[in-house]
């Protein structure tokens, strides 16, 4: 993983939240907070919580007395999470590196990670934190997305920018978001990390957009491609995203469109 593929700065937080949050990562926030419901915990840390998708859903369905704290390594995101969940919801909001957590072993009753795991230089040093601060027979529930040939969006606009830039193509996406999606791998991970019973499911939604325009700027500006792209060429931000869009039209139709999106979900006990 490049260094820069962590750099969600300037207007990229608020174009995530804006319009890659409906896109793709709703539907699996709304899984993951009626799963974490199930369990009734007392207490629930987040990592790695961007810009507050899963956090509003936890906060729609759990009972005001739970501890929820989110935590996310970039302030940025954190601070946009923050304007969009109500002042009255009881979040804990702190600014933490999913490898080092700065809290006590055995705190929480259950972790959560919506794809952020991909992001973690070291996966086992995350996973190991993650049972860390869990409690005896607690869980870790977190997701991954599938392979970006499983999720047509990213493909369209992966293969539009490699025309844009033949001779070096960004693979930010293909490396990165949907680069850790070996679940032989990721069980052996969380295996080594301390984690004995691995439970994991793939899950498919469907991710509709009125335009192509709309997932070509989700991915092109609301990422950290945005960075990729300006690295090898920073007058052509625009014409790259337009060029992703019209992938998009020719692939899926000029709009209303819609594309596969597949993750696979873990759920580990402590």
């Amino acid at each position: 993983m490049a260094a820069t593929d962590k750099a969600f700065t300037g207007s990229i937080p608020e174009l995530y939240e804006r319009h890659l949050v409906p896109l793709i990562f709703e539907p699996y926030a709304q899984d993951l907070a009626e799963e974490v419901r199930r369990l009734k915990p007392s207490s629930v840390l987040e990592t790695a919580a961007g810009t507050g998708v899963v956090t509003r859903a936890l906060t729609a369905v759990l009972p005001p007395a739970t501890r929820l704290v989110a935590t996310d390594l970039n302030t940025a995101m954190l601070d946009v999470a923050r304007a969009h969940v109500p002042r009255e919801c009881p979040v804990e909001w702190r600014q933490a590196d999913a490898l080092a957590l700065p809290f006590e072993d055995e705190t929480f009753d259950v972790v959560t990670c919506q794809f952020g795991a991909m992001f973690f230089p070291d996966k086992r040093q995350g996973f190991r934190e993650a049972w860390r601060v869990l409690r005896p027979s607690g869980r870790f529930l977190f997701s991954v997305w599938d392979d970006i040939g499983a999720n047509e969006f990213p493909e369209a606009v992966m293969q539009a920018l490699a025309d844009v830039f033949p001779d070096d193509p960004p693979r930010f996406l293909a490396r990165t978001p949907y680069g850790y999606c070996d679940t032989a791998r990721i069980i052996e991970d969380l295996t080594a990390a301390g984690f004995a019973d691995v439970r994991s499911e793939t899950v498919e939604h469907v991710s509709r957009s009125e335009t192509p325009r709309e997932p070509a700027l989700a991915f092109c500006q609301g990422t950290p491609l945005r960075g990729e792209i300006e690295a090898r060429d920073a007058a052509c931000l625009e014409e790259a995203t337009q060029r992703a869009a019209e992938a998009l039209a020719k692939r899926f139709g000029e709009g209303p469109i819609q594309g596969r999106i597949r993750a696979i979900v873990f759920c580990a006990i402590r």
